[in-house]
Parts: C-alpha cells; structure tokens; sequence
C-alpha cells in the first residue's frame, strides 16, 4: 500500500527535489546598465533533477497513481525524449511495463535519447502516419489507451489532452512554484517579481505560474519558439498566432489552416532531421540553411495547454516568443526549451527597475540538443573553411549524413 511517507520518499528521493534557486551572478552582471543599475536574475535549477528536466516530478506521480489503481502497464508519448526517459525511468523503479510511442522523425533526430529509454527497458514504438512527430505520437497513445483502459495507464507528459489531464501534470509540477516561493522568502524575504519560463504544451510554465496566478503583483511571462519568425509560417508560437479549436480533447489554442486541419509547427528545440545528399550540397555550396524542413519542431504540438489559454484570455499571463537565431544566442548550454525563455531577457531586462527580481525556469539541460547545436551553427564554421566542408561533403555526401560536415 502507497502510504504518505513512501510517496514523498519517492517524489524527493528519485526526482532529487528539491531543485536550487540560484543566483545568476554573471547573467545579472551582463544586465547591467551603463548606470550599473538592473534586475537580479535567479534559475529555478530544474534540469539538476533526475533525468535532467522538469518532467520526472509528472512521471513519478502517475506512476504511483497507476499503483494505486492496481495498473501495470504505462504508455506514453514523447517529443524529445525527455519525458519518454522521465517515464522508463519511474516504471524501472515501480516494476512497471513501459511502451513509449515517438514520431519516427524525433526518433532520428533524438537517438541518443532512444537509446536511453530501450536501455532502461521500455519498448519505443516508431510513429510513422501524419507528420511522424509529438502530434501523431500522442494520438497514437490515446488509441491504445482506449483499446487497453483496463490494464493501461497513460502518463501524458503536458498540461494538454483530455480531462483530468491538465489539471492533474499541473498539480504534479506545482511544486516548482511552491519551492519557489519557499525558497524566495528565505532569500529576500520575498516574493519574485516577475516569473519566466518556455512554452511549448506548457508543464513547466505551469508548474511555476500557478502557484502565483493569485498573486497579481507577480508578472508571468511565458516565451514560445518563433522558429524562421512569426510570419514566416515556420513557428510554434500557438498563443501568439494561433486560434481556438479544439485538439486531443482538450479546446485550446491551435496552429491551423482556415479550414480546420492542424499546421505542422517548427521550432529549434525540435532537433535536426537528416538531408538527402541534394539538399546537404546546397547546404554545403551556399553556407546556409536551404531546407525548410530541417528543423522540425521538438516544442512540436501544434497547441497549447488550456489553461495557458484561460490566463491568456484573462490577461493574467503575457505570451511572447523567440525565434531560432534568438534561441541559439546563450551560451550556458540548457535545453534548447530553456533557451528562448533565456534569450528573451535580452528584450526584457532592459525595462526592468533595478533590483527587480526575475526568476526564470531552467526546465532542461541541454546535452540532448549539443549535437543539433552544432549543426545549425555550421553556416559559420563553414564560412570560415568552406574548402574543408567541401572536402568533407565528396567523401561522405553518398551516406547521407549531416554529420559528414562535423
């Protein structure tokens, strides 16, 4: 039987709660104004959890629900593969059969984080219909759920999909605000000023925001990915563009055509897919990014959490975005997700009052998106060697891979 104790245990022990709230020394330096005024910048640290991002404080708790409903096999969806590694990881630890469904282009471009949830024992199952990515990933999820509701658990990894779905992943990432809070008062004695933190289906805004909805002094502020910029059709800005429709059970904000059918979005933090040799040459003979579908969005659900859209429509959270180019500026090497929500204190500390305390969610740290790092920034090291990349592009170009260019 789950008693209290074991569930803390648990939800401490494995997850490595509770995360630092750290002082930013040298980005608050960087913040500074001429006048050697500006905001203080604080990182709520969690990519030092379990499995480096926010998702294992979901995974562990559905895990332990689906104990308690006497379920012994877990499904799930997964984009990047973060969550699917939070999930194999809590069912090795609970005894319980994992399955995990991913699109058969996130699975090329995040292998090393296949190869992490099949080391850990779960069965991934490739998603091959629609666009291969996180939209067909959890409706293929959702239709063995319904087939197996009996013995099956679903561990959605956002505050998205069908009732009681997102309301209950934001319960279980709320104690990133509650920590928050606790750790703010014991530093300054405080609250934080202003809340920041990526959006892509939005568990861990989430997570973070909803513990201050009520305080109205506090700014949330959540930053989606722009991708090649807002009006160029190649983004995942769902609450900056989008428009109400209803997806996965849940009525929310969604990137769709005017007739109803879901847009693909696009965003850094999706990984790099792999160029046939055409496109690599282009690639190669102009410095620059040619192919429109290189980057496939890992922050790829086409929508939104409903209730990112409820304080949206209520004017309590304000939604901006980052594009790419933006993205790719940091230089402390979190998630990719992590990224925009980093880049976007170029635009928001310079209106800040001194002393204003921004606190900002580290979700996930970045080894997983290294390599498509490297790849997107390829255009300059190539430009500084364009013989070497050329060499490089003759004897490798027939096996069709972008890594040839390394």
């Amino acid at each position: 039987m789950l008693t209290a104790e074991g569930t803390r245990w648990d939800i401490e022990r494995l997850c490595g709660r509770e995360s630092p709230l750290y002082f930013a020394e040298r980005l608050t330096e960087h913040y500074k104004r001429p006048d050697g005024e500006g905001p203080l910048i604080y990182l709520k640290r969690e990519d030092l959890n379990h499995t480096g991002a926010h998702k294992i404080n979901n995974a562990v708790a559905q895990a332990l629900l689906a104990k308690r409903l006497g379920k012994k096999r877990i499904i799930t969806e997964t984009g990047a593969g973060q969550h699917g590694v939070a999930t194999a990881t809590v069912c090795v630890r609970f005894g319980l059969e994992c399955v995990i469904y991913m699109g058969a282009q996130d699975m090329d471009r995040q292998a090393l984080n296949v190869f992490r949830m099949r080391l850990l024992g779960a069965e991934v199952r490739a998603v091959h219909s629609g666009t291969a990515t996180l939209k067909d990933a959890t409706s293929e999820a959702i239709r063995d759920w319904v087939t197996n509701v009996e013995t099956t658990h679903y561990i959605l990894g956002s505050v998205a999909g069908p009732h009681p779905y997102p309301m209950m992943v934001r319960e279980f990432h709320a104690v990133i605000g509650k920590e928050t809070r606790k750790q703010s008062l014991e530093k300054w004695d405080g609250k934080p000023d202003v809340l920041v933190a990526c959006v892509g289906g939005g568990s861990n805004a989430m997570g973070l925001f909803h513990e201050f909805v009520v305080d109205k002094d506090v700014r949330l502020i959540g930053v989606e990915a722009a991708g090649f910029g807002l009006d160029s059709g190649k983004h995942a800005a769902t609450l900056t563009k989008g428009e109400v429709g209803v997806l996965h059970g849940a009525m929310s904000y969604l990137l769709q055509a005017e007739d109803g059918p879901i847009v693909e979005p696009h965003s850094i933090s999706a990984g790099v897919a792999t160029l046939d040799a055409t496109e690599l040459s282009v690639f190669v003979r102009n410095q620059i990014f040619t192919s429109s579908n290189w980057f496939i969005p890992l922050m790829d659900y086409p929508g939104v959490g409903p209730e990112h859209s409820f304080l949206e429509d209520l004017g309590r959270a304000e939604y901006h975005s980052i594009t790419d180019e933006e993205a790719l500026e940091e230089g402390i090497i979190p998630a990719l997700e992590t990224s925009h929500a980093l880049a976007y204190l170029e635009k928001l500390c310079p209106t800040l009052p001194s002393g204003t305390k921004v606190v900002l969610n580290c979700s996930g740290r970045g080894d997983k998106d290294v390599q498509t790092a490297i790849k997107y920034l390829k255009n300059k090291f190539c430009k500084l060697n364009d013989d070497f990349c050329q060499k490089i592009f003759v004897a490798r170009a027939a096996d069709h891979e972008l890594d040839a260019i390394l």
